[in-house]
Order: structure tokens, then C-alpha cells, then sequence
């Protein structure tokens, strides 16, 4: 079947030091390369996960994040928006975009 991503979500929202990321989709017993990036509502990436995830089930997560840019600075309070991409054995691609917000 096609690649499917449902109930994207990341927990809490709004948060003020750390979030988990949580999807489910439909390939389970596939390995699934996520990437999660953490983008300013300008469009600037200040954020990459990357990460392999073996999935017996249809659900992922937590994926954690500690609310910290690429260079391991905090980043602001505010609203941000988030963009998963799922990729599984076959090549086949999907994504989602959301928002999170920070408060600190």
C-alpha cells in the first residue's frame, strides 16, 4: 500500500523544555528513516532529526527533542512549524507539516 502518515502530533504542545514527536502510518515491520525538521515561520531549518526507527506497530514515537537548534543553542520562545518526512525500504516518500510553540 501507499505510504500513509495519520495523527501527527507532538506532545506537550505548547511546551518549555522538551516535546516528543508521535506519528502512526501503515508499513509496519519496515525499517522507516524519519527526519524531523524544526522550521521558523520565516522558512529558516534550525532544526534536524534524523533517525531509523523499526517499527512492530503502527505507531512512532516518542521521537524527543530538547528544544535546542543544530548548534545546541535554545531557541526562542514562539510559534514554530515542524515537517516530518517518512521514507521507507521502497523509496517511497511522505511528509506533514505541523506547528509547535515554545514558551519560555
Amino acid at each position: 500500500p501507499e505510504l500513509a502518515l495519520d495523527h501527527v502530533l507532538n506532545y506537550p504542545n505548547p511546551f518549555t523544555t522538551s516535546t516528543g514527536f508521535y506519528f502512526e502510518h501503515n508499513q509496519s515491520n519496515n525499517d522507516l528513516n524519519i527526519i524531523i525538521q524544526i522550521i521558523t515561520i520565516s522558512g529558516r531549518i534550525i532544526k534536524t532529526i534524523e533517525t531509523i526507527e523499526s517499527s512492530s506497530s503502527k505507531r512512532i514515537g516518542p521521537i524527543e527533542w530538547d528544544g535546542r537548534d543544530d548548534f545546541g543553542d535554545p531557541i526562542g520562545k514562539g510559534v514554530y512549524i515542524y515537517k516530518i518526512t517518512v521514507k521507507n525500504s521502497n523509496d517511497k516518500k511522505i511528509n506533514k507539516i505541523q506547528k509547535l510553540v515554545i514558551l519560555k
